[in-house]
């Protein structure tokens, strides 16, 4: 059987997963209504976070197919997948053209010298314009070097949601034969070096709780037997051996047992505890090892600490230390944009690409149980030749035109530096290259800015000379002098200060913050101080006290709202903000302390 093996990558929300639920569908290896994102998080978010297997049959011939994420914060998943594939799938939303995300897979892509073929998405909107879209595409590939051969790409037109294709605009929409059809005419055939010795490669990583650590690879050459004595060539260039002791290969999105992984597939090896991502495995050893899959690195850090709140240990079933870490060491196995610092106080430093990136981590593991607290993300910064250097990011913004002034106003004094800007149809397409530090804590605000009709997107782009200072116009904190239990009269009379986190009979602790103040004062409020109640009658009626609903915290929201002497806690249940220091004694003590004295 001939095996074509392709990945579909595009910007978030341009039809991926939606796309590869219909190929499925169609070729009935899916259910209808069913997705490839089988994560509770991914379902809730609308997002794909980790890059998923599947396969289809079209004609006789099995199709590997590799639906990745589109968030720039897991861009990391897409990098290893494109080392193991023979073909992308380029999708592009018909009205909204190449997006910061689709610059980031395609430049990927090429520099692999893969061949794309480009998929015009939601044809179907109001507002599409194919000859526009093309036409833009057409630029970026020359902006990104492409060949000659490259830049002569075969396009097809889709709405995904309705699971149709056509090779021109105005064929029969019918169904997804003319993709599959164009997926084995421009896609080579992978099945080669049958008779080769064995050649395969990790590119992903998986665990199960019975096998043990689990390695994704692409056979390239000869074919992998179960049971079988095997060689691993380690990053380092040295040799060790391993055993394999079952291997699955993708019916579907179903793993199903095999004893033989012919060439060309993409199937799942167990037996090797310490396998790991870009390792070679060989049966002999004359077999040269195969290129280095290279991942981007972090961009933002932050410290894990044990949860010491006065409310530590309420909620949560792991607390301590040794726990937290050991779970940061599984989720490395996994999770190769993380890397993970353990420090001589029991704490952690977590690297990661992106506050998104984090905030997911945070959530999986709040449902498992665990209370953790963690300080500010803060931008990574390098010396490099001497030079003080950070990392920068290039953002996309699409917004009304009446918003883009107030938008542009923030982001150029975060740092922000205009490359490009265009109107369109009454929306502003403005892009620019401003400092990661620039744009932590700005997305909520820009939700505010926009009246939710905006869209940023980001992409990292590299490591640039330090901006110097940027002025956020941070908010001040209201933070609890007293503990107990929230009342609603003090805090009817604190609304007026600023914006509440908490509303009436929530518990609080003294160094709790209860909100933040517009005017960026640090104040110390007692919100469990009652009305003061007396035995004479009031000649009036009281004056009703009617509570503003509170701007509940997320762990999103938390980690942009947060400052250097906050610490952010997560339990299963509650999301609060803390001062690092509880008293006001304590923190007149220490107010010298600076951000990289961490505590």
């Amino acid at each position: 059987m001939e095996i074509r093996n392709i990945a579909i990558i595009a910007h978030v929300d341009h039809g991926k997963t939606t796309l590869t639920d219909k190929l499925m569908e169609f070729c009935g290896t899916g259910m209808a209504g069913s997705t490839m994102d089988t994560n509770d998080l991914e379902k809730e978010r609308g997002i794909t976070i980790y890059s998923k297997n599947t396969s289809v049959n079209w004609k006789g011939t099995k199709i590997n197919i590799i639906d990745t994420p589109g968030h720039a914060d897991f861009g990391s998943e897409v990098e290893r997948v494109l080392k193991s594939i023979d073909c992308v799938l380029l999708l592009v939303d018909a009205q909204e053209g190449p997006m910061p995300q689709t610059r980031f897979v395609l430049k990927k892509s090429l520099e692999l010298g893969l061949k794309p073929i480009i998929v015009l998405n939601k044809i179907d909107k109001p507002a599409s314009n194919t000859e526009r879209a093309h036409d833009e595409i057409l630029e970026l590939f020359i902006e990104l070097g492409a060949s000659h051969d490259q830049l002569d790409f075969p396009m097809i037109y889709a709405i995904g949601r309705e699971g149709v294709a056509m090779r021109e605009l105005n064929d029969e929409r019918k169904d997804l034969s003319p993709l599959l059809d164009m997926i084995l005419e421009h896609v080579p055939n992978a099945v080669k070096n049958e008779n080769d010795p064995v050649q395969a490669q990790v590119f992903s990583l998986g665990y199960d709780s019975f096998l043990g650590r689990l390695g994704i690879i692409r056979v390239y050459a000869g074919n992998l037997k179960s049971n079988s004595e095997v060689l691993i060539h380690t990053a380092g260039g040295t040799l060790r051996t391993g055993k394999i002791n079952k291997i699955f290969q993708f019916e579907g999105v179903s793993r199903v047992e095999t004893n033989i992984l012919s060439t060309g597939n993409i199937g799942v090896i167990a037996g090797i505890p310490d396998i790991t991502i870009s390792e070679t495995i060989v049966d002999n050893k004359e077999t040269p090892q195969m290129g280095e899959i290279t991942i981007d690195e972090p961009t933002i850090s932050l410290r894990f600490l044990v949860n010491d709140s006065p409310f530590a240990g309420r909620e949560g079933k792991y607390v301590t230390s040794r726990q937290i870490r050991e779970r940061l060491e599984r989720e490395l196995e996994v999770n190769v944009g993380l890397r993970v610092l353990p420090q001589q106080d029991g704490s952690s430093m977590v690297y990661g690409r992106g506050e998104l990136h984090i905030a997911v981590l945070l959530e999986q593991m709040r449902r498992e149980g665990y209370e953790i607290q963690v300080s500010q993300p803060q931008a990574i910064i390098k010396t490099i030749d001497n030079v003080k250097t950070e990392p920068y990011e290039e953002v996309t913004i699409d917004v009304p035109a009446e918003y883009s002034g107030a938008v542009l106003e923030k982001m150029t004094r975060r740092r922000g530096l205009i490359t490009n800007m265009n109107e369109r149809e009454g929306i502003s397409r403005v892009t620019l290259e401003i400092p990661t530090r620039g744009l932590l804590g700005y997305r909520s605000q820009f939700v505010i800015d926009t009246k939710g009709l905006g869209i940023l997107s980001s992409r990292f782009i590299g490591f640039k000379s330090y901006a110097g200072e940027i002025s956020h116009n941070d908010v001040g904190s209201m933070t609890s002098m007293v503990s107990g239990k929230a009342v609603a009269f003090a805090l009817w009379n604190l609304e007026n200060r600023g914006v509440l986190y908490i509303g009436h009979g929530t518990d609080v602790y003294e160094g709790m913050i209860l909100g933040n103040t517009l005017k960026g004062d640090e104040l110390a409020v007692n919100p469990i101080k009652g009305k003061q109640l007396t035995n004479m009658r009031a000649s009036g009626t009281d004056e009703s006290i009617s509570l503003k609903p509170p701007y509940s915290l997320s762990i999103e929201r938390g980690l942009e709202t947060m400052k250097w002497d906050e610490y952010l806690e997560i339990t299963p249940t509650s999301v609060r903000l803390r001062k690092k220091f509880l008293t006001e004694q304590a923190r007149s003590k220490n107010k010298n302390q600076t951000i990289d004295e961490d505590v």
